[in-house]
């Protein structure tokens, strides 16, 4: 479907402030945007993202999807992104849903299902697809919890239940499964991922990844990009740039500190990185926290 039906997009309105709400059940958050005029960076978590009303795109790598009202994303893997929402033609704000993923759910109800026969091969983490009915029904129950909160400790795990199972039922079955699957080369990844997480601060060699996580280097590099859109060593790059922007805009370090903090060895290597990256300088961001600290 093209559009969320209306009583659904109104139950989500009534619940939702500007910023990120959380819904009172577990697992799920509603988001408000009025719209952006450039890509900001994010981390996304394993997790399925359905858009009710506007549009956002996000890249990865060389890569970039944009979805929009009645379509839905899934997440495999925490990734670093650059993303940017849009409200409608309307000038209507960005409306979302998130559900962050259970592994363990997730695999009780794969355990329960017939068995599906997925052909071998990894896909992106990343992947986008319309709404169906089905879908949108069990959104709009899990919506309307948030009007009925003494309903959520009893009602909420059987709407999760059914929203996991409507995904698995879906098009992205595969992908899902894949999460809670020691098979193939997406736990793997997810795995490298865990391990680089751990350790980006600190020089690594794509060999100490891939011992980590039991893949060659030929292998880890492969089954990465394909994946994630990036090699490890661009992903431990993004995860560096992502957390330097946070420390310099929560006031924690100045510029050189916040490179340091990182493992950047350079201060002028991590300011062309960041300006790359984010398509402004450390320093503009610096400045900005300041004045609007002072402002305030």
């Amino acid at each position: 479907m093209d559009t969320p039906p209306s009583s659904l997009l109104e139950t989500a309105l009534r619940n939702i402030r500007p910023g990120t709400t959380t819904s009172g059940i577990p697992r799920i958050e509603l988001h408000v945007d009025q719209g952006q005029v450039s890509e900001s960076a994010c981390q996304y978590r394993a997790m399925a993202c359905f858009v009710l009303q506007g549009s956002k795109r996000v890249s990865f790598g060389d890569k970039v999807l944009r979805y929009e009202a009645g379509h839905y994303l899934v997440s495999a893997l925490d990734l670093p992104l650059m993303g940017q929402v849009y409200g409608d033609g309307r000038q209507r704000p960005y409306v979302a849903l998130t559900l962050v993923l259970d592994p363990v759910l997730l695999n009780e109800l794969i355990l329960s299902m017939p068995v599906a026969h997925d052909d071998e091969g990894s896909e992106s983490g990343l992947s986008t697809a319309p709404m169906s009915q089905a879908l949108e029904d069990v959104l709009a129950r899990a919506l309307a919890l948030m009007d009925s909160p003494e309903d959520i400790p009893v009602l909420a795990p059987l709407v999760e239940r059914e929203l996991l199972y409507r995904l698995l039922s879906g098009p992205h079955g595969k992908l899902l499964r894949q999460i809670s699957s020691a098979k193939g080369p997406l736990p793997k990844v997810r795995k490298a991922i865990g391990w680089i997480g751990q350790n980006f601060a600190r020089p690594i060699k794509v060999e100490d990844v891939g011992a980590a996580c039991g893949m060659s280097r030929a292998s880890l590099n492969r089954s990465f990009r394909e994946i994630t859109g990036l090699s490890p060593l661009q992903y431990q790059k993004q995860l560096r740039l992502l957390e330097a922007r946070r420390l310099l805009i929560g006031g924690e370090h100045n510029v050189s500190g916040a490179a340091f903090a990182v493992g950047y060895e350079s201060s002028s290597q991590f300011s062309r990185d960041y300006l790359r990256h984010f398509e402004t300088s450390p320093s503009q961001d610096l400045r900005r926290t300041v004045h609007a600290r002072t402002v305030a």
